[in-house]
């Protein structure tokens, strides 16, 4: 597997610290204190599935493909207006794939989807499945906030990010693991179920629960765990990664997963800062970045790593 092509999209409603603190119990000072986070991009006028559309056509421009070259669409996607159809689907509609001989598939890890979603990338093109894969990376995390709480609610931002990838060699390392602890952050679907028999409507809503020492905790140990054990898998030493790209899931969980491994700082590119988390978005949209601005070139090795519902993680190293 090899990336060809990235791309990423933002809603253009940007909400900042003080626009929170006028209806919540926070202010600026209390929010970047505690995750780094300065603003977020909130999606209101757009149509979601078209946000991940335009990231996926920028990808597949900067690949120099066509849509036609597509054969298979996978979409990393925890929350979105849609169940069904699925919004890998719906992309491949709006990019005019018609089909039948393209699959659509989409995959839910939470924050490591991206990953995880790469890691099937490549074991779909080295057993000849496929020859070109878009792989997209959309999510609406404020769609599952409940926007009276200060705890949550600050931390998200809407985004898509994406990348076309083919076949090669570029993939040197992969680990993906899975810890059984589901109260640890928790979003159950907001449907009302109405039993058979009784007739009677059950409201099952709950916004977003998250057990943020716990998940700060697990993140920083899981990580920096998984991080060493790549770098040792690929034969390399940490001097040998010029960029870690890591879930940007709060600021303070990336310095002391830095910290742990002692990298400088200049190879631990963020941008939660302005994003907020994004969900899997995060490190497809922090690639696209780091490619657009000239930071991150062909041949540079680049080690990501992500954490997230489950307790679920995901680590690779690859040469971009």
């Amino acid at each position: 597997m090899r990336i060809i092509g990235t791309g990423s999209a933002l809603p253009k409603k940007i909400v900042s610290n003080d626009m929170l603190s006028e209806f919540l119990d926070t202010s600026d000072e209390w929010i970047t204190a505690r995750t780094g986070i300065k603003t977020r991009h909130i999606i209101t006028e757009e149509r979601f599935e078209e946000l991940a559309t335009e990231a996926a056509g920028r990808a597949l421009d900067a690949s120099g493909l066509s849509p036609d070259d597509i054969d298979y669409i996978i979409c990393s996607n925890v929350s979105n207006l849609y169940i069904t159809p699925h919004l890998s689907s719906l992309i491949q509609g709006n990019l005019g794939i018609k089909g039948p001989n393209c699959p659509t598939m989409d995959v839910n890890a939470a924050c490591v989807g991206f990953v995880h979603s790469l890691d099937l990338c490549d074991a779909l093109l080295s057993t000849g499945r496929a020859r070109n894969i878009l792989l997209v990376a959309a999510e609406e995390c404020t769609r599952f906030c409940d926007w009276n709480d200060r705890n949550c609610t600050v931390l998200f931002g809407d985004g898509a990010g994406a990348v076309v990838v083919t076949r090669g060699d570029n993939l040197l390392a992969s680990r993906l693991t899975s810890v059984p602890m589901p109260d640890v952050i928790v979003y159950k679907n907001p449907m009302e179920a109405t039993p058979y028999e009784s007739g009677e409507g059950i409201d099952t809503r709950q916004p977003l629960v998250m057990k943020g020492r716990e998940v700060f905790r697990m993140a920083v140990t899981s990580a920096s765990r998984d991080i060493n054990r790549m770098v040792a898998d690929a034969g390399l030493t940490l001097a040998d990664i010029d960029h870690f790209l890591l879930h940007q899931a709060n600021l303070r969980i990336n310095e002391a997963i830095r910290d742990n491994l002692k990298v400088p700082e200049e190879r631990f590119p963020t941008n939660v800062q302005r994003f907020g988390n994004t969900s899997s978005a995060s490190i497809p949209l922090l690639l696209d970045e780091g490619v657009r601005e000239g930071r991150i070139k062909r041949g540079d090795t680049l080690l990501l790593s992500a954490f997230g519902a489950g307790f679920v993680t995901g680590t690779m190293i690859l040469k971009y």
